[in-house]
């Protein structure tokens, strides 16, 4: 059984600040920025990560699923928001293939109508939250598992200098007059 996380990608990218401002200014960068991410919570996690973006008001749109490094990027077709996006996707996973999914999602109507499909729930602030934690627990095990250095001048010099060099570095400083 696989574990999903569904992402209202809008509504993620409006919960954290920095996504925000970058989004005033250009909203395919704050897309990026989020879908890379997701591309490192995907792998510091057990999730596979879909995102969806809001594409109902584009003229003509027919939807895209991409992939995008190791996640699946959705934008929805003209008149399909990623609310129901999501809800259909929830419901097939949750109900017929008989996955476990989360849904990343701040708007409480659509974290109701998610609970009622079978899926489980996660505000945007919390997802952010939680993949800040894994990013912490990630530099944590890193740090603990580095591997201790070894001199490499002592590998440079002879015998006889690295004995000296030893004794030196072990030496007591003498007092200061």
């Amino acid at each position: 059984m696989a574990h999903y996380m569904l992402v209202d990608g809008y509504n993620v990218i409006h919960a954290d600040g920095a996504l925000a401002r970058t989004a005033e200014d250009s909203l395919e960068t704050a897309r990026l920025k989020l879908c890379d991410l997701l591309c490192e919570f995907r792998a510091l996690s057990l999730y596979r990560v879909i995102v969806v973006f809001d594409a109902h008001l584009v003229s003509g749109g027919v939807g895209s699923v991409t992939d995008y490094h190791n996640i699946k990027v959705v934008f929805t077709k003209e008149a399909e928001t990623a609310d129901r996006y999501i809800e259909r996707a929830a419901y097939r996973m949750a109900r017929i293939k008989e996955d476990k999914v989360t849904v990343a999602t701040s708007d409480v109507l659509e974290q109701l109508i998610i609970l009622g499909q079978g899926a489980s729930r996660i505000s945007a602030d919390a997802l952010l939250s939680e993949i800040e934690t894994a990013r912490e627990n990630m530099r944590a095990r890193h740090i603990q598992n580095r591997p201790v250095k070894n001199n490499p001048v002592i590998n440079l010099v002879d015998e006889k200098t690295a004995k000296l060099l030893e004794e030196m570095r072990h030496e007591k400083p003498k007092p200061k007059r």
